[in-house]
């Protein structure tokens, strides 16, 4: 397999993950549960996908760079390519969003800070979307013919 069908499989595999939980996960467990437990059982879940998300986007990273080191090498491109740049827009969203944001939500949620969890949520939902996007365009992209 070669590294680019490698790079778009992990791609569609994190855009799957974005969208599974998205979709069908948090809905789901917000369906059947109180509130409470169902925000614990999301929280969990976005948790597990930040986490996730950060190692494949640096193997993303690094797989692409070799192929942009590569094309720059013969003349074909630069050493940062369009791809490599949209997993770093994600990797940002990734970290903005669940390492910056949801400390903020927490926080929020008891009673401290003096932006509401509600405008914190519409953010951290925001960051996941394009997030998404990004993750899908990759994929998209790096798909062959």
């Amino acid at each position: 397999m070669s590294a680019t069908r490698a790079a778009a499989w992990l791609a569609g595999v994190w855009a799957g993950l974005l969208a599974a939980l998205a979709l069908i996960a948090a809905p789901s467990a917000f369906a059947v549960a109180d509130r409470g437990i169902a925000g614990g059982i999301a929280a969990h879940m976005f948790a597990q996908e930040a986490y996730a998300g950060v190692a494949i986007a640096v193997v993303l990273f690094l797989v692409l760079r070799t192929g942009a080191r590569r094309a720059a090498a013969s003349g074909r491109g630069s050493v940062l390519s369009a791809d490599m740049l949209i997993v770093l827009g994600a990797l940002f969203c990734t970290v903005l969003g669940w390492f910056a944001v949801q400390p903020m939500m927490a926080a929020a949620r008891a009673g401290q800070g003096s932006v509401s969890f509600a405008a914190l949520h519409g953010v951290s939902t925001v960051l996941y979307g394009v997030k998404t996007l990004l993750v899908a365009v990759l994929a998209w992209r790096l798909a062959p013919p």
